[in-house]
């Protein structure tokens, strides 16, 4: 009986440094640092179990690949796998849960925190030469607000939005957690959608991206908005309308935005925010709220487990 073939699609998603730890099984491991959409089929030809992070896996292509038992997401969203035709074809489909609670919080909180003391904006202004043209020890050119008494509206109260919650309030900021958007009748501890809007000094986005989420925020919803609040998206890039984002800001209608993810990524010259990357109420990373190296290095270990347990007959982090 021949080994269990192990391929993982998307190794650089994962930094080099981070080493696996070691399945507690026999098998043949093969491993790329990218994978194109036509070279899916050909490098899972024999595998049984494939691990993906951001390889898109449909229907089309799933339907070619008969000796397939498992996908393995590294990563929490997988919204790049065809769920359905998963289901059909008893493909098994497992992803990784909270393994970034510390990760994102911090994330958020450092985007947060650079945006309101306006930490680009001064990079900038010394970088041009403006501290040498006031001949003073400081200068004000942009305002600078306190995190402390203000609002947090969280949107998304999963691990992270409640990892994220628990953090603001360490801070001492209040928090508030949206209802779904549409919803009349509110749960306990939850205020209307619209509300949580008006309400909030920042926004912070942690719901997974669906037909129901996609443009969460656009143009309505960022004119309810607080002249000076800040939106800070880590959650998924769809959620956030980018052109409504951008001209709410130039109009200043709102005071800044952090955003960690876009609506195609890797994001280029056409996607409205790297047009506008000037704007200094404006902060970007490249989806890596998620990456510290403690949180890379606890989903690596709920990966491989993930794998181990399939093997063992085991529903452990079970999409499908």
């Amino acid at each position: 009986m021949s080994l269990p073939t192990v391929v993982f699609l998307d190794r650089s998603t994962i930094p080099s440094h981070i080493e696996f730890p070691h399945l507690p099984f026999d098998h043949q491991w093969v491993e790329y640092d990218s994978t194109e959409q036509h070279q899916v089929v050909e490098r899972l030809s024999n595998a049984q179990i494939v691990i993906t992070n951001k390889v898109v896996l449909e229907r089309s292509t799933l339907s070619l690949l008969p000796n397939l038992e498992l996908i393995a997401v590294s990563a929490t969203g997988y919204n790049n796998v065809d769920i359905d035709y998963c289901r059909e074809a008893g493909i098994a489909v497992a992803n990784v849960r909270g393994y970034a609670t510390q990760s994102v919080p911090e994330h958020v909180i450092g985007l947060m925190f650079a945006l309101r003391r306006n930490l680009i904006g001064y990079h900038r202004d010394i970088a041009a030469g403006e501290w040498q043209r006031k001949q003073q020890f400081c200068f004000f050119t942009h305002p600078i607000g306190d995190i402390v008494g203000s609002t947090l509206g969280v949107i998304g109260s999963g691990e992270l939005g409640q990892a994220t919650a628990t953090l603001a309030k360490a801070l001492g900021m209040n928090v508030i957690f949206a209802e779904r958007k549409g919803v009349s009748r509110c749960r306990e501890g939850y205020l209307p959608f619209e509300r949580v809007l008006m309400l909030s000094d920042v926004v912070t986005l942690h719901c997974p991206l669906t037909e129901e989420t996609c443009d969460l925020i656009g143009a309505n919803e960022l004119a309810k908005m607080k002249p000076n609040a800040l939106v800070i998206n880590t959650g998924r890039g769809g959620l956030v309308n980018e052109q409504a984002l951008v001209d709410a800001l130039k109009a200043r209608q709102i005071g800044g935005a952090g955003v960690d993810v876009f609506s195609q990524e890797p994001a280029d010259e056409s996607n409205p925010l790297l047009a506008n990357s000037h704007l200094p109420n404006l902060l970007f990373t490249p989806h890596i709220a998620w990456g510290s190296d403690s949180a890379i290095e606890k989903l690596t270990h709920i990966l491989m487990d993930n794998i181990r347990a399939y093997m063992d007959g085991e529903q452990q982090n079970r999409v499908v």
